[in-house]
């Protein structure tokens, strides 16, 4: 668990998606939030990690003005069919539109977009915080923890300033 001060930010990938709106994003210049709180799941069993951050997630959104949070499923690129019926079984399980917003799902070579952001595995979700550019401010991996939080509010704390 990390908080990255400014000049050492390390750059998030171009990466194009669509949201559960059917919107179609380039991140990270899409990002909406002057900072933007990111959640990087490679496993459907993930969603259980991003939820345990869920109701901090909230509260940060509202105590940061320009704040945003954004969850990104990821999964290696498949056919239109395969998309399509994974994109279709995430949008009725998340019927909140805020939430549809800002889920964001990106299909492209799992192995490489790790290795853009120096990601060694799959095993945990990552935790993200970055700006428009794609500088990166914090990084955790895995479910929310009191050690993980606290970091998490002091970069956030240094960044409002």
């Amino acid at each position: 668990m990390q908080g990255i001060q400014t000049g050492e930010t390390m750059a998030f990938p171009t990466v194009n998606g669509s949201n559960l709106l059917r919107q179609k994003l380039s991140l990270p210049q899409d990002f909406q939030g002057r900072f933007n709180l990111i959640f990087v799941a490679f496993q459907q069993w993930q969603q259980r990690e991003v939820d345990s951050w869920m109701a901090l997630a909230s509260e940060l959104e509202e105590f940061f003005d320009g704040l945003a949070i954004y969850e990104l499923p990821t999964i290696q690129n498949k056919n239109f069919f395969y998309k399509t019926l994974i994109n279709e079984g995430m949008r009725a399980g998340i019927p909140n539109p805020k939430s549809r917003e800002h889920t964001i799902t990106l299909y492209l070579d799992k192995a490489d977009f790790r290795s853009a952001l120096e990601m060694n595995d799959e095993a945990h979700i990552y935790v993200l915080v970055i700006d428009q550019k794609g500088n990166e401010y914090f990084r955790t991996r895995g479910a929310l923890n009191a050690g993980n939080e606290a970091v998490l509010r002091q970069t956030l704390e240094q960044l409002f300033q």
